[in-house]
């Protein structure tokens, strides 16, 4: 291990204002990477400081915002000060490479996957802040005559809907919905895709068989129509449309995952296990399963993707999340009667829309040639 100290004066500096010490010793880009979030969030919150300290009557939302406004000032203040004491003696001493810190080097090296990722963690900030970034309630409705149809202006920078409700403050508030859906119902089909494909892969005969026919019997079916069907009989909600985006997505996640395992179980370290006397499932659940995520991590995120646009095509039916909740899709359905002279009210939804999801596929993209190494460059 080197004997390199950082500069004591830097480490104040960090303390005081986070990066400002990186810029004393000359790592210009990696100190405004942590000052421009911090100086932005703390501009946010003197702005909102009025909100902050009406917390206490507020709802739950409210504390989530807060509560993650300074749980974000915290951590970057506790990065910069980790970034320098820490992070450079570590580079300065001598240690190889995992295979999972070669592709996050890889993936760095790929600017419109780093872009992507930018945009999604800054849609799932903007939900959380929520509360303190809406300019106004988004189901708030006034003099619906004067208000309504607004187009962009001041006050109202995306313009309002026909009930006189402010587009933005809609859009940020339908973030939490469209984010939160699809990032849950993702997460319950890549857990049930990955077991059921690595159950069928490392077990194989009869068990094999069964789950593959029961996968190919759910993949016969059109999905948006079972998804229609299913929805139409329960009284939508949000907890109904995860649960049933979630358990029809894993399909294609389980012949993904038993394909890998088919070829994995024939490999060294598995028979090792076996001759170990571990058992299947042990065997399963620690070589096999963890052997498998990089192309699971590829698939949950482009996953997400599409998640939210099934949701947003059920809220455009009317099958979504019921009014006057706002999410994407049924904003982009109130704008659709309108589209000539208040072209703002659906447009504006789904530009979001496709912006995260354009996001979530060159995430997902980066991700495939970071973790194949028959890809690396």
């Amino acid at each position: 291990m080197s004997a390199y100290r950082t500069p004591p004066h830097a480490l104040l500096l960090s303390a005081i204002l986070p990066g400002a010490g990186h810029a004393v010793i000359g790592e210009w880009l990696r100190g405004l990477s942590l000052l421009v979030p911090w100086c932005t969030l703390g501009g946010l919150a003197f702005i909102t400081w009025e909100r902050i300290t009406r917390v206490n009557a507020g709802s739950l939302d409210d504390y989530i915002a807060v509560g993650t406004l300074s749980v974000l000032l915290f951590t970057l203040w506790a990065t910069a000060l980790w970034d320098l004491g820490v992070r450079r003696r570590r580079e300065l001493a001598i240690r190889g490479d995992s295979q999972w810190s070669i592709a996050a080097k890889q993936f760095k090296r790929n600017k419109l996957a780093i872009a992507g990722l930018a945009i999604v963690l800054l849609l799932y900030l903007v939900a959380l802040l929520a509360p303190l970034l809406a300019p106004h309630d988004p189901i708030a409705q006034s003099d619906i005559a004067r208000t309504g149809y607004l187009s962009p202006r001041p006050g109202n920078w995306l313009g309002t809907d026909r009930f006189g409700r402010d587009v933005l403050s809609r859009i940020i508030y339908g973030s939490r919905i469209s984010l939160a859906i699809g990032f849950v119902a993702t997460a319950i089909s890549i857990t049930i895709g990955t077991l059921l494909g690595a159950a069928a892969g490392y077990f194989g005969g009869k068990v094999d068989a069964v789950i593959m026919r029961f996968t190919d019997m759910v993949l016969a079916f059109p999905r948006l129509i079972l998804l229609i069907m299913i929805v139409a009989l329960f009284s939508p909600s949000i907890t109904v449309i995860i649960v049933v985006l979630g358990l029809t997505q894993w399909p294609g996640t389980t012949r993904i995952v038993r394909g890998d395992v088919l070829s994995l179980r024939e490999r060294e370290f598995i028979h090792a296990a076996q001759a170990l006397g571990m058992s299947r499932f042990r065997i399963m659940m620690r070589h096999v399963i963890p052997n498998v995520l990089a192309p699971v991590i590829v698939t949950a995120t482009l996953g997400i993707g599409n998640t939210i646009v099934m949701e947003a095509g059920l809220s455009f039916l009317g099958l979504g999340v019921q009014a006057p909740t706002p999410t994407w899709g049924s904003m982009v359905a109130d704008g659709k009667d309108n589209l000539i002279g208040a072209w703002w009210v659906a447009t504006f939804p789904g530009l979001t829309i496709v912006t995260v999801v354009l996001a979530f596929n060159l995430v997902g993209d980066g991700l495939r040639d970071a973790l194949d190494p028959r890809l690396r460059t």
